[in-house]
C-alpha cells in the first residue's frame, strides 16, 4: 500500500509540475512545509550543549556543493514546502553562504526564507542578508554575562554578537527572536534578564529545552536539565506572560509579554512533547533527509542527486517516498547516554 501511495504521487508530480501541490504527507496526516538546511558542520564557536571541545568536521568532498543544496531547496518548494530555513553549524561561516541565499530566496513559490546564527558575522553581514531576502532572523544568545558566554561557548566574544544583534536591527528584518537554551546553575538565573533584554531591544526570544544529540565531554546533560515549566515560573515574578496563539511554523508556544511587542516563546522537546503536529524536516550538510531530529530515519539524497543530475523527477519521488519512513514521534530522555550519537552542528541547529 505505501508503495502504491508514493508511486500515485509520483504521477501527479509529472501530471503537475508547476502547480507545487501539498505533496509531502506522512503516514500520520501530516503535511510537510517547513524544511530546515544546514549549509555546513562548521562553526567558530564550541557550545558545550552542541559539539565536542576538539571537532573533527566533514571533509569537503563528503558535504552538498552549493548548488545541490538549491537544487535540493527547489524540489521541496516544488512539492509544497512554502518555508526554509538555513542552519549550520554558522551558516555564515561557509564561502558562498550570501549568494545561495540570494539564489534560494528568488524560488517563486518560496513564502518564506529564514536563517538561524549565532551572531558572530552579523556585524557586517546583517545587511546583505536583509537583501539576500531573509525575512526573519534568529540570533542564539544563552547569557548576558561575559565570562558565562565564554564557558557556555568555549570560543565566543559576546559583545560581537551584541554589536550584531544592534546591526540586524538596523537592516530592518521582519522578526528577530533569541533563542536561548536553558541549562540549570549555568544561565537559569539569567532568564529574566534575558527577557528583559528582548523587551528593551523589541525582540522575541524563546527558551529551549536541551536536546540529547551526540556525546558531549564536560557537561552532564541530566544534572543541566531546566523544564519550560520552571522557566515560566521564574519569569512570573517579574513579567506578565499572556498565552498566544501566535506560530511561526516551528515548535515554539508563544506568549505575548504585557505591555510590549515582545513575545516570549517555548521549546519543550521534553515537558511537552510536540510531535503531533510536526510539520518539518531537516536536510543535513552531508545530504541526507533527516525525517525526525531524535531518530535516525533518513534518505541519502546526495547519493540521488550524483546519481541522476538533473533528474528532478527521481529527486522528488525520492523525498516524496521518504515521508512514508516519519517517525512518529521522538524518545529523547535527558537521564541517559543519547541514542542519538550525531551532534547538533552535524544535524542542523
Amino acid at each position: 500500500m505505501l508503495i502504491l501511495t508514493a508511486y500515485f504521487l509520483s504521477l501527479i508530480i509529472m501530471i503537475m509540475p508547476a502547480a507545487h501541490p501539498k505533496l509531502l504527507i506522512d503516514r500520520f496526516g501530516r503535511t510537510v512545509d517547513y524544511l530546515r538546511i544546514s549549509i555546513t558542520d562548521r562553526c567558530d564557536f564550541r557550545c558545550v550543549y552542541c559539539m565536542a571541545e576538539d571537532m573533527t568536521f566533514l571533509p569537503r568532498e563528503q558535504i552538498l556543493t552549493l548548488e545541490e543544496i538549491h537544487t535540493l531547496a527547489k524540489a521541496f518548494a516544488e512539492l509544497g514546502v512554502t518555508k526554509i530555513r538555513i542552519t549550520g553549524g554558522e551558516p555564515l561561516v561557509r564561502k558562498g553562504a550570501l549568494e545561495l541565499l540570494e539564489n534560494i530566496g528568488r524560488i517563486e513559490s518560496l513564502q518564506e526564507l529564514v536563517i538561524t546564527t549565532n551572531g558572530s558575522q552579523l556585524e557586517t553581514m546583517a545587511m546583505d542578508l536583509k537583501a539576500a531576502g531573509i525575512k526573519r532572523i534568529n540570533i542564539s544568545l544563552d547569557t548576558l554575562d561575559d565570562d558565562k558566554f565564554k564557558a557556555i561557548t568555549r570560543t565566543g566574544n559576546l559583545q560581537q554578537v551584541l554589536r550584531g544583534i544592534q546591526a540586524a536591527k538596523r537592516a530592518g528584518f521582519e522578526r528577530i527572536k533569541i533563542n536561548t537554551v536553558v541549562l540549570k546553575n549555568q544561565n537559569h538565573l539569567e532568564v529574566c534578564n534575558l527577557v528583559q533584554y528582548a523587551v528593551d531591544n523589541g525582540l522575541d526570544i524563546s527558551f529551549i529545552e536541551e536536546m540529547p544529540l551526540g556525546i558531549v565531554d564536560q557537561h552532564d546533560r541530566s544534572s543541566a536539565y531546566y523544564s519550560s515549566d520552571l522557566i515560566k515560573q521564574d519569569l512570573a515574578q517579574q513579567f506578565s506572560l499572556v498565552a498566544s496563539l501566535e506560530k511561526t511554523g516551528g515548535p515554539s508556544n508563544y506568549f505575548k509579554v504585557n505591555g510590549t511587542s515582545s513575545r516570549v516563546g517555548f521549546i519543550s522537546p521534553h515537558s511537552d512533547n510536540f510531535c503531533s503536529t510536526c510539520n518539518r524536516v531537516r536536510l543535513t550538510v552531508e545530504g541526507r533527509l533527516l525525517l525526525c531530529l531524535g531518530n535516525e530515519h533518513s534518505v541519502d539524497l546526495k547519493a540521488v542527486l550524483r546519481a541522476h543530475p538533473g533528474n528532478m523527477a527521481i529527486l522528488k519521488q525520492t523525498i516524496i517516498e521518504a515521508m512514508l519512513i516519519k517517525p512518529e514521534k521522538h524518545e529523547f530522555n535527558v537521564h541517559e547516554q543519547p541514542v542519538i550519537l550525531r551532534y547538533m552542528n552535524m544535524t542542523g541547529g
